[in-house]
């Protein structure tokens, strides 16, 4: 028997791949892993040269050139407009063309869903078709927009770049249809032209009953003949007051004279005459006269209180007293007093002006009732008239509202028809030339991915793989030293002995 060498081999504590032993893995695996590049880099190579992918893009600028009105009940629309364009704005217009019915239109009208359609097995019903070409159409649709741009890129990714061209172009035309058919709502000048003739009709309606009114109540104007019959009344009231005014001082007048009319006689002294007894007063003038003179000259004789003396002054008293008690005759005339006759005729005169006043008073207030009566049915014919005007005037102001409105929807649908929009098609789709991705970066792809997928597959068979093929693999699972190795003569493998130190 032929000697071999035996060779001693000290293993390593832990279990490490090095660079060698990923090449041995590869070099044991080599037909496996060279199927498995060769067919994975084959496979995309004629992926890029049979099947190639092909994107169409179109561009739609966002900008404001037309301002749509509100439709609001006010005559006058609040119109707050900003010259940029929201993020908000922005992603509305990116919702509406990812919308379902935008998708469902480029669908059905570039035929989709019969592409679709054709491609499953067996026959579907026309919804499950649309609905499978509108999620392959989403699935290759790219919305986006770029950073600080009021541009939306719209791309499209396809097989045959025909399709790609006329599925954006169909895009642009059923997403300008769907913008203009939200920002102007259909029907709006119908709608107002109707509601227009109609509030026409309420108007002439309103005219005539307010043309009607002052012949059926006989007042052209029933407001200011209120205001005239109101004046009136303050004036009646005035002369009303007055009257009673009279009254109380024509009252008052008769109590005084009444009062005057008691204390004044009705007839007074005229005439009063007072007449003397001249011959007895001169006979006892004389008497006494002669008296005195008899004293006169018994006192030049006698004594004071000679008796003839005191008899004679005795006597001359008395005629001096006769003289003295004696009274004048009197004669006296009486007429009627005029105070008393004044007094009369002022209080008869006042009684007539009391009774006067009185039906005075009596016949303004009767007035006064009557021009009320006239004043609340003036005042409701007033009111009745102002609602014949508000209504009027209200009907006025909706049949003008409903022509303004109306105009406003004649100028959107002309706008509509002239496509004057805030959106446009800043570049239309074109028929792609060259592929989506380069024959190169796919082939460089193919050669990553070939790499990749070939070295999965080593790997996965070495893990899956029992058979020791190294020294540091059977130290690494049964955790005992390895003395020493040495190759088996047919090639089929490694004998290996080991020493258990226990």
């Amino acid at each position: 028997m032929e000697r071999q060498e035996l060779t001693v081999y000290k293993a390593p504590a832990v279990l490490s791949f090095t660079l060698r032993d990923v090449v041995m893995m590869a070099f044991r695996r080599r037909r496996i892993a060279l199927v498995s590049f060769f067919g994975i880099f084959v496979g995309v190579i004629l992926y890029a040269v049979f099947w190639p992918k092909y994107r169409a893009e179109t561009e739609i600028l966002v900008r404001r050139d037309r301002v749509d009105p509100v439709i609001t009940s006010q005559q006058t629309n609040p119109m707050v407009v900003s010259d940029s364009i929201t993020e908000e704005e922005m992603n509305s217009e990116v919702e509406l063309i990812k919308s379902q019915d935008v998708l469902r239109k480029i669908a059905i009208d570039c035929g989709l869903d019969q592409v679709h359609g054709s491609r499953l097995l067996g026959p579907r019903n026309a919804e499950k078709r649309i609905a499978g070409a509108i999620e392959g159409l989403r699935s290759n649709l790219l919305v986006e927009v770029p950073t600080k741009t009021n541009i939306i890129r719209v791309s499209f990714t396809s097989r045959d770049p025909k399709l790609a061209a006329r599925v954006l172009d169909t895009l642009d035309s059923v997403y300008l249809e769907e913008h203009r058919a939200l920002h102007s709502p259909a029907g709006q000048f119908a709608f107002f032209d109707q509601q227009g003739t109609k509030a026409k009709q309420e108007l002439d309606a309103a005219e005539a009953r307010l043309k009607e009114f002052p012949s059926q109540i006989g007042i052209a104007n029933p407001t200011l003949a209120r205001d005239i019959t109101l004046q009136k009344l303050s004036d009646l009231n005035a002369n009303l007051g007055q009257t009673k005014e009279s009254i109380a001082e024509t009252q008052k007048r008769i109590d005084a004279l009444e009062q005057l009319a008691g204390s004044t006689p009705a007839r007074v002294t005229t005439q009063e005459r007072r007449v003397d007894d001249a011959l007895v007063l001169q006979q006892m003038k004389t008497t006494l006269l002669n008296l005195e003179l008899k004293r006169s000259d018994m006192i030049s004789k006698y004594q004071a209180d000679y008796r003839p003396v005191q008899e004679v002054e005795k006597e001359i008293g008395e005629t001096r007293a006769a003289i003295a008690g004696e009274k004048p005759l009197s004669d006296s005339a009486t007429d009627q007093n005029p105070t008393y006759v004044w007094i009369r005729s002022e209080l008869a005169k006042a009684h007539a002006d009391l009774q006067g006043y009185q039906a005075k008073a009596a016949e303004t207030e009767a007035i006064i009732g009557q021009t009320l009566m006239s004043v609340r049915r003036l005042d409701e014919n007033s009111v009745e008239q102002q609602n014949l005007l508000r209504t009027a005037k209200a009907a006025e102001e909706n049949y003008l509202l409903y022509l303004h409105k109306r105009e406003e929807a004649r100028i959107n649908q002309a706008l509509d028809q002239s496509h004057i929009v805030n959106v446009a098609i800043a570049e239309k789709p074109t028929i792609p030339v060259f592929p989506a991705q380069s024959r190169l970066m796919l082939g460089l792809f193919g050669m990553v991915l070939a790499l990749a997928a070939s070295a999965g597959t080593v790997f996965t068979l070495e893990s899956l793989d029992s058979t020791f093929r190294t020294p540091a693999e059977v130290q690494a699972f049964l955790n005992v030293p390895v003395l020493a190795t040495f190759p088996d003569q047919n090639g089929n493998g490694v004998h290996l002995e080991h020493r258990n130190d226990t």
